[in-house]
């Protein structure tokens, strides 16, 4: 480990002594570790076996919302896909949360969803966690967010065993008749497209920082929804989040629609621990 973290040292044009590694927590997927060197302070992630373009897709997607002027997001500083030897250097970022950290993460969450993409989806394919996610651009979301996201799942959990019988028949009845509640025509938000609780953190002075990004244009409601499923975001995000960008009126009546993406990754990943939540919001729509 310490051969490939000094090699992500060189690509960020850093040879000097390294003074301290320790391993830190950063998620089920990856090896993470602090890394100080006597030039300054890193975060460093590894992975063995990671796909193809893993931390390439990472480091895009953090450039994408840079490019927003919207949102702090980690400088990535080098990254290599080198099968054994991948990893992603930034800059290590340190902070606590204050008072104003939350309310500022809604203001800018949703100045974010106020840039827009001339398409729904994203050119290239991205990754939920380490698992494929397929993508195309798409002129209306109400395609995209059917073939590119319910239905890659719906394939993904026939192929894995977790999507048969009553659930399948559920899930294909639902896909055709999804014009019921998604819309066509809204516009094409950039979005972080994996923002759940663990996916910001609070930097210097207690700014918020958006860290670990599956990036798309889409529907902004499909970001909020997944907010509100695992939790950890305040009563004072989604305050500013609204007061800054309000939410459509039907908001609350498909937001179940847009978890239920996340909780079929999570079905597909760790199996029937998620199958109960993701029948529940079948049954919500779609009668036997």
């Amino acid at each position: 480990m310490h051969h490939i973290i000094r090699q992500a040292l060189n690509c960020a044009n850093d040879q000097t002594t390294i003074m301290e590694i320790q391993r830190v927590a950063g998620g089920s997927i990856n090896k993470s570790f602090f890394v100080e060197s006597e030039k300054r302070k890193y975060f460093i992630k590894h992975h063995n076996h990671s796909p193809n373009h893993f931390f390439e897709l990472e480091a895009d997607g953090l450039q994408r919302i840079l490019a927003t002027q919207s949102v702090s997001v980690p400088e990535v500083l080098a990254f290599s896909d080198e099968p054994g030897k991948a990893f992603l250097i930034m800059e290590w970022l340190s902070g606590e949360e204050s008072p104003k950290t939350q309310t500022t993460l809604g203001e800018n969450v949703a100045a974010m969803h106020q840039t827009f993409g001339k398409q729904h989806g994203l050119e290239k394919d991205t990754y939920v966690g380490i698992v494929h996610q397929p993508n195309g651009l798409y002129s209306g979301w109400l395609d995209y967010y059917r073939k590119k996201r319910l239905g890659a799942q719906l394939e993904q959990g026939i192929r894995k065993g977790a999507i048969t019988g009553k659930r399948r028949d559920r899930l294909e009845k639902l896909l055709g008749q999804l014009e019921r509640w998604i819309p066509a025509d809204v516009p094409p938000s950039s979005l972080h497209g994996d923002l759940w609780g663990g996916n910001w953190l609070a930097g210097p002075g207690g700014d918020p920082y958006l860290i670990d990004p599956s990036f798309l244009y889409g529907d902004r409601h499909l970001e909020l929804a997944f907010t509100e499923l695992f939790g950890g975001f305040s009563s004072a995000f989604y305050e500013a989040y609204n007061h800054t960008y309000p939410l459509d009126e039907s908001y609350h009546d498909i937001k179940p629609l847009y978890q239920l993406y996340y909780l079929l990754v999570h079905l597909n990943i760790f199996g029937e621990a998620y199958g109960g939540q993701v029948d529940a919001v079948l049954k919500r729509y779609v009668s036997d």
